[in-house]
């Protein structure tokens, strides 16, 4: 299964490396990352597999919104799942 994981805030040194990081603390592998900086705005979208996670999926998404809160970041996890079914016509 994968995530989506989204990062938004003001562009800072590092956040790519805290991020990914937290994804491998969690044993989170990193399929994809698309980012850009819109003027001093940083945005990033992450596709990690969550396969061999290793707490459980909840538990995940709240660590990283915390990281988020401590780097002054706005990090969002949604399951694969989820995502797809949001954006079915």
């Amino acid at each position: 299964m994968k995530a989506v994981l989204t990062v938004v805030g003001k562009d800072a040194v590092g956040i790519l490396a805290k991020v990914s990081t937290e994804c491998a603390k969690y044993n989170v592998n990193i399929l994809d990352v698309s980012q850009s900086i819109l003027q001093d705005m940083f945005c990033m979208i992450m596709i990690g597999d969550v396969d061999k996670l290793n707490i459980p999926f909840g538990d995940f998404s709240d660590a990283m919104a915390k990281l988020g809160k401590e780097i002054g970041m706005d990090v969002h996890v949604m399951h694969e799942d989820l995502f797809n079914s949001m954006h079915r016509i």
